[in-house]
């Protein structure tokens, strides 16, 4: 887990509301937990309240004066997707593509393996991944 994200009611004075909605977010491990619950249930509102937000630790400072707050920590995974969806939609389509980046490029190795295995020669292998072949080289070794 990291460092504990704010999730905070937006005061009914409040004109602007910042952070994210826990619909934006998605799923979160916490969200069931008897504390979260029982938070809610004390300020006598739902999870799905507009009301509702979620800010990244980096944010804290965000958090609008007088709004009922509660530190709740995140994994690694539930923090990327609360920062995505707090940033701007530019950027966070971005984002989105990096992940995505990310995310393929973690499983290149085995698959360059997998292609090598199953006899793709290494220059066919570069010529469709636009991989270094020095790249594909070590993954033969």
């Amino acid at each position: 887990m990291t460092d504990s994200a704010h999730l905070f009611l937006v005061p009914e004075s409040a004109e602007a509301h910042v952070g994210a909605r826990l619909a934006e977010v998605g799923e979160l491990e916490y969200s069931q937990s008897s504390a979260v619950l029982g938070w809610l249930d004390a300020h006598g509102v739902r999870a799905d309240s507009d009301r509702l937000r979620l800010l990244p630790p980096e944010a804290r400072g965000s958090v609008p004066a007088g709004a009922e707050a509660l530190p709740v920590p995140l994994s690694e995974e539930e923090l990327d997707r609360l920062r995505t969806a707090c940033a701007a939609p530019d950027v966070a389509e971005l984002e989105r593509e990096l992940r995505a980046y990310r995310e393929t490029t973690e499983d290149r190795e085995r698959l360059v393996t997998r292609a090598l295995a199953g006899g793709v020669p290494p220059h066919r292998i570069a010529e469709l991944t636009g991989l270094d072949p020095a790249d594909i080289a070590h993954a033969a070794s």
